[in-house]
């Protein structure tokens, strides 16, 4: 530990912590606290040297336990203070921007800047850039603006045994090797620690109008996204939340009373543009509707998002915690993904509700803890097994956003299986020889 001190300072380094994320934690030797990217790579250098296991930290946001030190000879290093945007250039379109920098601060400069940025994760206030790459961070206007990964032109990383590495860049075209970016994205800091990226962005769109319709019961809500994307509209999200997520968190809904299964929809553009999608979403989404809500007012439709902000808090609250699985499935399942999510509550006695990003198949499975009953966090825990078993049988995804982490272990063989595992993990060994980076996270 001294020789990290040096490395970094003393007042940079903590001994004894305990650090994870929302979902799991677990104790490290030591938390590190770099103040740049050639500092990371010195600490991963000294880990690598003295075969002691590297955990990377960020803004404790993720839903998996992707963070958590699981090794109590780990080091945990923390990379809030690399928080610097390095370049902007609003008139190019791009920005390079450090692992520390929140998610609040991008979109918010590219806001101020008349540019937008595509992925808006939960808890945009804590998710740092770093994490949100590392797991494929998504959100619910994903469904036109794609995934974290579909902004990312180029990433500047730390590989074994301690090399500062950079792919890409500022560019917008490049194929000369192995997409080494891509595989970066999504691996949740087990193949390397990311220290910066570079991103890109569009032209904000001039009008933004959400319309919310509610239905009777989930085979009515799925039709009416099924008749969404059958009319050939191409909404900017494509939201559900299911009646028991409506009882738990829709007394805050901004709109008044709401009940049943709700589908959220939103259509930006040209302000000319925007209506007429807006009015084609009404007409797709008018059939079987119990309600229908669709304010003119851009504050009324921020309003709304506030809201589906904080669903997860609403329905975290109603028994003290939850334990959520972001499966995905194929769009023709996604009522069997919903209703599965309910009978496996009730097999396990366990209360449960979902919601999530209905255009991409992305079900946010949720199923309520007590925090006064040490027997219900069990109950919960082989509920979401189960829920995971549901998804591959349906042909789906253990994760759509959230990753591995420690809360999926071992799953990925039984949605891959074979050669594609075997493959999976001959990477991992190419770039992590021992297998220092993140240990016990994305295991096959």
């Amino acid at each position: 530990m001294d020789e990290l001190e040096r490395l970094v300072g003393v007042e940079n380094v903590q001994r004894d912590v305990t650090v994870g994320d929302r979902m799991v934690s677990g104790t490290a030797r030591a938390l590190v606290h770099p103040g740049s990217a050639e500092q990371v790579a010195e600490v991963v250098a000294w880990c690598y040297a003295h075969d002691v296991p590297i955990v990377p930290v960020g803004g404790g946001s993720g839903l998996a336990g992707g963070a958590a030190a699981l090794n109590a000879d780990s080091v945990a290093i923390a990379l809030h203070r690399l928080d610097a945007v390095r370049s902007f250039d609003p008139q190019l379109w791009r920005m390079q921007a450090e692992a520390g920098v929140t998610t609040a601060t991008i979109a918010r400069l590219a806001r101020e800047n008349g540019l937008l940025f595509g992925p808006d994760p939960g808890a945009p206030e804590d998710s740092q850039l770093g994490g949100m790459i590392a797991t494929n961070a998504g959100g619910p206007h994903s469904f036109k603006y794609g995934v974290t990964g579909d902004w990312v032109t180029g990433i500047e990383a730390v590989f074994a045994p301690g090399e500062l590495v950079r792919v890409g860049g500022p560019l917008r075209k490049d194929v000369a090797g192995y997409d080494l970016r891509a595989l970066l994205v999504g691996s949740e800091g087990t193949l390397g620690i990311v220290t910066a990226a570079w991103l890109r962005f569009v032209p904000a769109p001039e009008r933004q109008l959400a319309v919310l319709a509610s239905y009777a019961d989930v085979a009515a809500g799925v039709a009416a996204v099924a008749r969404v994307l059958a009319s050939g509209v191409q909404p900017a999200a494509l939201e559900y939340l299911d009646a028991a997520t409506i009882e738990l968190a829709g007394a805050a809904f901004p709109g008044g009373a709401l009940r049943g299964f709700v589908v959220i929809t939103e259509a930006d553009g040209a302000a000319a543009e925007a209506e007429r999608v807006r009015d084609e979403l009404i007409e797709a989404l008018a059939e079987g509707a119990l309600s229908m809500w669709a304010p003119d007012e851009p504050s009324q439709a921020r309003a709304l998002w506030r809201w589906r902000d904080g669903v997860a808090h609403a329905v975290s609250a109603a028994r003290g915690a939850k334990l959520s699985c972001d499966v995905a499935v194929p769009l023709d399942r996604l009522a069997e993904a919903i209703e599965g999510t309910l009978a496996i509550g009730a097999r396990r006695g366990v209360d449960a509700c979902s919601w999530g990003h209905a255009g991409d198949g992305n079900v946010h499975a949720t199923f309520l803890v007590d925090t006064g009953d040490a027997a219900s966090r069990e109950r919960a825990d082989a509920a979401a097994e189960e829920l995971l078993a549901l998804a591959v049988g349906l042909g789906g995804s253990v994760t759509g956003e959230h990753g591995i982490g420690v809360l999926k272990g071992g799953w990925l063989s039984r949605q891959w299986g074979g050669a594609a595992v075997e493959a999976h993990r001959a990477i991992k060994a190419a770039l992590d020889p021992k297998a220092l980076f993140n240990p016990g996270k994305k295991n096959g």
